[in-house]
């Protein structure tokens, strides 16, 4: 395709869930002016806190009220295979968007939370960036690019939730690993630390890994 009609790429795609925030204003130094924020059924609830309004509504509103706001809304039936939240991640893929923050997806019912983090593995299958915020901390899959955690992160664990994870490196850190397997039921990788004034950087050669920083 000649450059001239190369296709813009889209803003990153904001995924609002149901699960508590507490710290609104770190959570808003997340968002970015271009985002396209999708609330998904009680997500509605953080509209003030967040202080954005939604350029999509997802839900089957069994949760909270559908609002009938001058915003695209998409009716979810109550009994259904997906999520609002995983629908809202499949449609926005299907929609093209590629980079993704997820919000309000952790905590609470554990059922959620974890349902919640596969889709950080769903997005990564489909070739997207994806990261998951809340109050403590910033979840993202380690797969195909070197993650980084920097010294403004006191700590971060690295897990491995999905199959045996092969050539895992990790430099810059307190505890090192170099050509290393982790399996899900290891857990080696939880609770490093950047190295005084280095940054983190964490590969994996074959598989994926659940990369939590914990935020100050």
């Amino acid at each position: 395709m000649p450059l001239s009609e190369a296709k813009p790429r889209l803003p990153r795609c904001v995924i609002v869930g149901a699960a508590d925030i507490a710290d609104s204003e770190g959570i808003r130094a997340y968002l970015r002016p271009d985002d396209f924020i999708v609330y998904c059924d009680a997500g509605l609830r953080h509209m003030d806190v967040l202080r954005r309004r939604p350029d999509l509504i997802v839900g089957d509103f069994d949760s909270h009220e559908n609002p009938h706001m001058d915003a695209e809304t998409i009716v979810l039936p109550h009994e259904k295979d997906d999520t609002d939240t995983c629908f809202a991640a499949k449609e926005a893929l299907r929609r093209g968007y590629r980079d993704f923050l997820l919000l309000g997806v952790t905590g609470g019912r554990i059922d959620h939370t974890l349902g919640n983090l596969a889709l950080l593995q769903l997005l990564d299958s489909a070739g997207a960036t994806a990261l998951a915020v809340d109050d403590w901390t910033e979840m993202e899959i380690v797969s195909r690019r070197t993650a980084a955690v920097s010294g403004r992160y006191p700590y971060f664990s690295l897990l491995n939730i999905s199959g045996l994870a092969r050539g895992i490196t990790v430099t810059g850190a307190k505890y090192p690993l170099r050509d290393a397997e982790l399996r899900p039921e290891d857990g080696i990788g939880v609770s490093n630390e950047p190295l005084p004034g280095r940054t983190a950087e964490i590969s994996v050669r074959e598989g994926r890994l659940l990369l939590v920083r914990v935020r100050e």
